[in-house]
């Protein structure tokens, strides 16, 4: 298995066990939807995202006010736009 594989495997296992249901649903849906896109790059975006506690990304996703910098970059624009 290579570090695709397995960078890909870390990210689908730490979107299904967040936390709060809400982003577990969204993550998950938008994981699966893209995840085979993504080059190594777009990986990473999305593994840094991962990093962020489940009710700052959902208050982000929601355009709330939260208390950490989401970065700006490819991932997570199409995270922002994604309706389930």
């Amino acid at each position: 298995m290579n570090s695709i594989d397995l960078l890909k495997k870390k990210i689908l296992y730490r979107s299904e066990y967040r936390g709060i249901k809400e982003t577990e649903l969204l993550l998950n849906n938008f994981i699966k939807k893209y995840i085979n896109d993504f080059g190594i790059a777009e990986l990473k975006q999305l593994n840094d995202l991962l990093n962020f506690d489940d009710d700052s990304l959902f208050k982000w996703y929601l355009n709330k006010k939260v208390e950490v910098k989401i970065p700006n970059n490819k991932v997570s624009k199409l995270l922002k736009n994604f309706k389930i």
